[in-house]
């Protein structure tokens, strides 16, 4: 058997006499090349989450030190509550969830990036026989969470109000057979789901998309856009690792929009589909990262007070919350 260099003992030697002062002193001694690791709260069903996805898989957040694993969730309050718990450390999800969360002062995130936008694909269908809203008067219209925002805001272009329909509030998922049965006569929802509304009701009329709202109009969003948060106690703790969080994420965003083709092929096993399916998906989203992220920033921190105070009015929260007190930009790289 060769001899070792004696430069490879000396070496091995002083790491030996290391580790065995890391252990007399009661100190765990680290492994080598360990990376952090950190848990996303995603969902498996939500093209939103690409951007993400990709960062993961290419390795950039890897190249960082930090290990990240998806957490599928499907809720966006349970992706909150995932923060809340720990559970995970960062998330992108609908806003308002974050809100809800905001008006019962739980102060365990901030909010930190838009990455992704969609106006355009959630609308109201109504069955044969009604050509606008004004028709519906009085008649049964089916929503919940940003697609009764989108409602309220085409009753509002007909100079209406939410009372002067049945508003029925149904899960997403039952919208299509509601509107089949003509349980309800018309369902607001989203993209995938409002495709499965309109096949059931052929022949049917679109009332509107929320493209078309005063939210749209003002704001150029749909009507509650996804936001990015993350564990405060991690941004405070550990600001330099929230900066690579952001980064991995940013650059995710950048590869997304140069190659979408590649990116579809690559996250398409988190959403059990054809690339091409989720390239088609890909197309109907925009993407948003490093680039004139401080006032696109401005643009969504005023999107969230315009949506905290239409919660309230419309009783959907107690209070009204102070957004800006979650906001935290520090971290992300200039």
């Amino acid at each position: 058997m060769s001899r070792l260099p004696r430069s490879f003992v000396t070496g091995l030697s002083l790491v030996i006499v290391g580790f065995a002062m890391s252990v007399a002193d009661g100190i765990r001694a680290p492994s080598f090349a360990q990376n952090v690791k950190l848990d996303a709260a995603l969902s498996n069903s939500w093209w939103g989450h690409v951007p993400i996805m990709v960062a993961i898989d290419k390795g950039y957040f890897k190249e960082l030190g930090i290990d990240v694993e998806v957490k599928s969730i499907a809720s966006s309050a349970d992706r909150v509550r995932a923060i809340t718990s720990g559970a995970a450390a960062f998330s992108n999800l609908g806003r308002i969830a974050v809100i809800s969360e905001m008006a019962n002062d739980n102060k365990s995130f901030y909010f930190f990036a838009n990455v992704d936008d969609s106006p355009g694909n959630e609308g109201c269908w109504a069955k044969p026989g009604f050509a606008s809203f004004k028709d519906l008067k009085g008649r049964k219209v089916a929503a919940n969470t940003s697609a009764q925002i989108t409602m309220n805001g085409l009753l509002e272009n007909d100079g209406m109000v939410e009372k002067d329909v049945q508003f029925v509030n149904l899960p997403g998922g039952e919208m299509a057979g509601a509107l089949a049965r003509g349980d309800v006569d018309a369902a607001c929802v989203w993209e995938p789901l409002f495709t499965n509304v309109k096949n059931a009701a052929p022949g049917g009329k679109l009332l509107g998309l929320d493209s078309d709202t005063p939210n749209f109009k003002k704001f150029g969003t749909m009507a509650s856009p996804d936001i990015m948060i993350i564990s405060r106690k991690l941004v405070d703790e550990n600001p330099d690792l929230a900066r690579k969080v952001a980064t991995a994420i940013f650059k995710g965003v950048k590869y997304t929009n140069e190659s979408p083709e590649d990116t579809a092929a690559t996250v398409a096993h988190y959403f059990r589909q054809d690339p091409q399916v989720v390239l088609a998906a890909m197309k109907q989203f925009k993407y948003f990262g490093a680039d004139n992220w401080p006032d696109h920033m401005k643009l969504h921190t005023g999107q969230m007070e315009y949506l905290s105070k239409w919660l309230v009015d419309n009783g959907k929260i107690s209070k009204m919350p102070d957004v800006k007190t979650w906001e935290n930009l520090s971290f992300i790289p200039k």
